[in-house]
């Protein structure tokens, strides 16, 4: 199977124990999740940021004024697909503890997903299309050697 092109940049904000987000994100790692998740071509910019970040850009670009664990930013699907993902270190790891998997296996899922995002995948437009990107998002996860995120 052929994967799309992708051209990346992986970033991290400097943050207290950052060193442990770094060593959960391979570059290759991070690159092989979000192709898997891609169907053409992409230029997708991965940044992982702390809490005040997190919350800042949620705050300005969603009105939200608390830090989420992923935001997607789309600003394009054609001739390529051009997307910044930014993922709030401090959110991914508490999301992780609680739900009792690893750091690498839940950024792996939330990468999985926010490139869902970029690509035009919504689960907020209505019950049945959340339930096909959790089945996509589970099928993918499931190619990479990961079990169902979504399974309790």
């Amino acid at each position: 199977m052929s994967l799309p092109a992708l051209t990346f940049s992986l970033q991290f904000a400097r943050f207290d124990g950052v060193a442990q987000h770094r060593a959960a994100l391979p570059r290759h790692k991070v690159m092989r999740w979000v192709r898997h998740a891609l169907a053409s071509d992409a230029e997708i910019t991965v940044r992982i940021v702390d809490t005040k970040e997190g919350q800042q850009l949620n705050r300005a670009y969603r009105e939200k004024d608390y830090p989420t664990n992923v935001l997607t930013f789309d600003y394009a699907q054609e001739p390529v697909i051009l997307a910044d993902l930014v993922l709030c270190a401090p959110v991914v790891e508490r999301e992780a503890r609680e739900q009792n998997k690893s750091l690498q296996e839940h950024y792996a899922h939330l990468l999985v997903h926010g490139t869902l995002h970029a690509q035009g995948w919504d689960h907020e437009t209505s019950e049945q299309d959340a339930q096909e990107m959790e089945a996509y998002e589970t099928e993918i996860l499931r190619g990479l050697g990961f079990t169902d995120p979504y399974a309790t």
